[in-house]
């Protein structure tokens, strides 16, 4: 076997004794090489469980977050799907695989222009990155069936639980960026949210405005 293969069945085995156990997450993971999207010194850990700096002092989340966070989101083929805080572009990519449409905003200029040449390179077409205030969503592209957001907040954004289509679900960590977080689930019903707490976790936190870069 060669090394490259072996990497990748240590990567997926990883994931698994995590709890990401969904076929097609796991079969997304697979697809989407997250070598393509760690650079520099830290590419020779690419394919180890664990979050790596990227540019714009943000971070490449630990796969096995990437996936269970993916999993608890239960993409259908035919969702419409919005991504806050784009980072190097990983997860977008991994939903571009389950999603009809992915949408990714991204404070950072620098950040969406890397990850919009990471797509075409990998010849993602139903994923876009826009420069933009996560925090307020996308208005003109709402209703979204699966809202995912990759940065902390104090509480669930009130602007992107009303992005949220009813049936629709959030995953997003909540919490004080120095203190414990919790990544929770959120599920839009007729009569209201329901919340469901999955895991701790620790995220950057969710930052209002536009990057200097």
């Amino acid at each position: 076997m060669s090394d490259a293969a072996e990497r990748k069945m240590q990567f997926l085995f990883a994931l698994r004794s995590r709890g990401v156990t969904d076929s097609r997450v796991l079969t997304a993971m697979e697809k989407i090489d997250r070598g393509a999207f760690v650079r520099g010194l830290f590419e020779p850990r690419a394919y180890e469980d664990m979050p790596l700096p990227i540019s714009c002092g943000q971070t490449i989340s630990q796969p096995s977050v990437v996936g269970l966070m993916t999993q608890a989101l239960r993409v259908q083929p035919r969702d419409k799907v919005l991504e806050v805080g784009t980072g190097s572009g990983y997860q977008a990519a991994i939903l571009s695989q389950l999603a009809r449409r992915v949408y990714t905003v991204e404070r950072h200029r620098r950040l969406v222009r890397e990850a919009q040449d990471r797509f075409d390179a990998l010849g993602l077409t139903n994923v876009t990155a826009m420069l933009g205030d996560g925090s307020f969503g996308l208005p003109d592209q709402a209703p979204f069936d699966r809202i995912i957001v990759t940065a902390a907040a104090e509480d669930p954004p009130g602007p992107l639980l009303a992005q949220l289509r009813i049936g629709g679900i959030m995953v997003v960590p909540v919490g004080q960026s120095d203190a414990v977080q919790h990544l929770i689930k959120v599920t839009r019903s007729e009569t209201g949210l329901e919340y469901e707490e999955l895991r701790p976790v620790r995220f950057v936190p969710l930052v209002e405005g536009i990057g200097q870069e």
